[in-house]
């Protein structure tokens, strides 16, 4: 019976969606499961902000819009969810992807792009990398602007598109990380809505990762 003194029935959609809901979990493996080791450098453009909206211009003008794909990789620290981030030169800071070749899938570019990055050979493996769910996409408007979580039906043609997918670790892994980038395990606590350090997308990852139980194992 409700408030309103009226009997009312009781939907087993709702129960459906509630028990669906909460079968939503992440199994998180501690971070001493994994084992960090190094390769040779990667090779970065060092260009002013002009330099890389030239750059960017180019691109579009040659292969349209920009998508990026990027991955979201927990680890358990300290009995509390870590997520995996690039530290480049002490102050910047990425989640490990990158952008798609013409005509790439999602998942084959990041897959492409974690091997690149954090196997020992660089060879893209699909089988080494669970790629789970597209957790949200951010939207470049024009060259000089930032990312957003929407797109304006008055943007005529968005320049990016950066789509960010849960990426499932499993129990252990090795990971070899080139010697001029760091990878390092941030408390979801630290990055939630810190966009001075982190900026608006990684900052947001927390709300992002909200529908999720996380199951910690082996604590």
């Amino acid at each position: 019976m409700g408030d309103d003194g009226r009997l009312h029935a009781i939907d087993d959609d709702d129960d459906d969606a509630s028990s669906a809901h909460q079968l939503s979990y992440i199994d998180i493996y501690p971070l001493s499961n994994y084992y960090f080791g190094s390769k040779e450098p990667l090779l970065f453009k060092d260009e002013t902000l002009s330099d890389r909206v030239l750059r960017m211009k180019s691109n579009y003008a040659a292969y349209g819009l920009r998508t990026c794909v990027e991955a979201v990789m927990l680890v358990e620290l300290f009995k509390h969810p870590h997520l995996l981030l690039f530290q480049i030169r002490n102050s910047i800071f990425k989640l490990p992807g990158g952008r798609l070749r013409p005509n790439e899938s999602d998942i084959d570019g990041l897959t492409r792009k974690l091997s690149k990055k954090l196997s020992a050979n660089g060879a893209s493996d699909a089988s080494d990398w669970e790629v789970s769910e597209c957790l949200g996409m951010w939207w470049r408007p024009d060259f000089e602007t930032l990312l957003f979580p929407y797109l304006s039906t008055n943007v005529k043609g968005a320049k990016e598109c950066a789509k960010l997918f849960l990426v499932k670790l499993p129990e252990s892994k090795k990971f070899v990380v080139p010697k001029n980038l760091k990878l390092i395990a941030v408390p979801l606590c630290q990055i939630h809505e810190n966009h001075k350090t982190y900026g608006p997308v990684i900052s947001g990852i927390p709300q992002l990762l909200s529908k999720f139980s996380f199951n910690i194992i082996g604590t």
